[in-house]
């Protein structure tokens, strides 16, 4: 008798063209109609349908109700990063669906993973928080330091006691464009919001890519030294 978690069902969800662009549109972290998703797709909203009912009984997608609209996004950021570490595998193997254009510039230098930021941005950020101690291994995995809690309050205003959730606050994400890590987790999503308040960043309305200000670029870099 075979043991062990049945990966084959889940490729086979994932593995359907229709259905990995549908979960690839909810990158973006915001709940999609299944009119919506089916553009996403490339199919008639009926076959999106049925595809939206088999991600959701196979715990890849939540569905969300508002009145009469039904909303579908991704069920966890489980799902988003496996999603992310498949695009980094593909990307390795030269498995690409079509030639670079300037969104794909965009998307490499920042985007957003599901909550939190992604691309080379991120990972220059994840490299100098662990540059400075910022993060340290505890019982719990990655968690930051308290040199790395103060470092952060002085530098972005950022305080981690308010930091609420049940996720795990530290969590490393490989970066499918960098082939690298970014962080993820509740800190990754705090960042990314920070940053956003802040005026540093918006993210673009009609997709994943995140576009920093020049004054967000100058302040990224006086924080995150690359």
């Amino acid at each position: 008798m075979k043991e062990g978690p049945d990966i084959a069902r889940v490729a086979a969800l994932v593995g359907e063209p229709a259905r990995a662009n549908i979960l690839t549109a909810l990158m973006v972290g915001k709940a999609l109609t299944a009119t919506e998703l089916a553009a996403e797709a490339g199919v008639s909203v009926q076959t999106a349908s049925s595809h939206l009912g088999k991600l959701t009984a196979g715990g890849l997608l939540a569905l969300r109700k508002q009145g009469r609209h039904r909303y579908y996004a991704l069920a966890h950021e489980d799902v988003a990063q496996m999603l992310e570490s498949l695009m980094g595998l593909a990307a390795g193997q030269g498995m690409l669906r079509s030639r670079t254009g300037p969104k794909d510039a965009a998307l490499r230098e920042a985007r957003v993973c599901y909550n939190h930021l992604a691309g080379r941005r991120a990972v220059q950020m994840y490299r100098a928080m662990l540059g400075r101690g910022a993060l340290v291994m505890g019982a719990q995995g990655l968690v930051p330091s308290d040199a790395g809690a103060a470092w952060l309050q002085a530098g972005l205003g950022l305080d981690l006691s308010r930091i609420e959730g049940r996720s795990p606050m530290c969590r490393e994400c490989l970066d499918w464009s960098e082939r690298d890590s970014h962080l993820a987790g509740r800190l990754g999503r705090a960042l990314l919001a920070h940053m956003e308040t802040l005026g540093w960043a918006a993210r673009d309305p009609n997709g994943r890519a995140v576009r920093f200000t020049s004054r967000g670029n100058a302040e990224f870099d006086r924080v995150f030294r690359g």
